[in-house]
């Protein structure tokens, strides 16, 4: 439920999302996989100095057209909730396209006698999806609270506090609060933090002072089995001890 009511969770699903539809399609098309495209154009500027464009590119433009009649279909069918979670879900839709854009970058082979990369043969290509999430997380955390209401001719996404900046095409926005996530609320979508695995040493978002919401956590020790002391047997295979070990897990309140 969580997602279908306009969060700032959903505005970051949303957009990582559509670009991860995207970038499947631009990698498929490169990779041979779909029949109806082929690799990416070659680009206009010229190559860098002691390299020349060649390979198969992601194919970025075909991936961003068919991803967003993909992604935005149900808002342009008008289904998809109210009309005012339909624009801010083709809005957060086209800032993860937008995103993964930006993040097409040149990557080059060596060819050379024994590796001296004499000439290098470059292409365009998009990154891993988690290389496209850290920056939609950094999205994510100044997300623009937004209302859709008329300006002018027709309705637009404006900030709900009169003071905030303007909306920008990259910024993620979203339409009301979050639930807490700290206690159980299945209305909301909410399945609270009880009972979690924590990292005791993190200060991260794994954290047990983050994730147990200050209720603290329980530690107890779990006993595994798992292969040692390992060794190879001419011809051919390899033969194990099974060992035991206590683990020590931590987990909240």
């Amino acid at each position: 439920p969580v997602f279908s009511a306009g969060t700032r969770e959903a505005a970051f699903v949303h957009a990582l999302a559509a670009a991860a539809v995207a970038q499947g399609i631009a990698r498929s098309c490169a990779s041979g996989e779909l029949p109806l495209c082929s690799c990416g154009p070659g680009p206009s500027e010229p190559p860098a100095p002691g390299s020349r464009w060649g390979g198969c590119g992601d194919n970025l433009s075909h991936g961003l057209q068919l991803g967003a009649a993909f992604t935005d279909g149900s808002g342009r069918a008008g289904t998809g909730g109210t009309p005012g979670l339909r624009a801010v879900n083709r809005h957060n839709g086209a800032v993860g396209r937008a995103v993964l854009s930006d993040s097409l970058d040149t990557r080059c082979k060596c060819h050379g006698v024994s590796g001296s990369c004499s000439v290098k043969t470059c292409w365009k290509g998009l990154p891993d999806l988690g290389e496209i999430a850290s920056e939609l997380k950094s999205r994510y955390l100044a997300a623009l609270k937004v209302t859709h209401r008329l300006v002018g001719p027709r309705k637009q996404l404006i900030p709900k506090e009169g003071d905030a900046r303007p909306v920008t095409e990259m910024d993620l926005v979203y339409l009301m609060n979050s639930p807490d996530y700290c206690t159980p609320n299945p209305q909301l979508g909410s399945l609270g933090t009880q009972d979690r695995p924590c990292n005791r040493s993190s200060v991260g978002s794994d954290s047990c002072d983050l994730l147990c919401c200050g209720r603290g956590y329980n530690t107890y020790t779990e006993e595994v089995q798992e292969r040692c002391h390992c060794q190879y047997c001419w011809c051919c295979s390899v033969v194990c001890r099974r060992c035991r070990r206590s683990l020590e897990r931590h987990v909240c309140k």
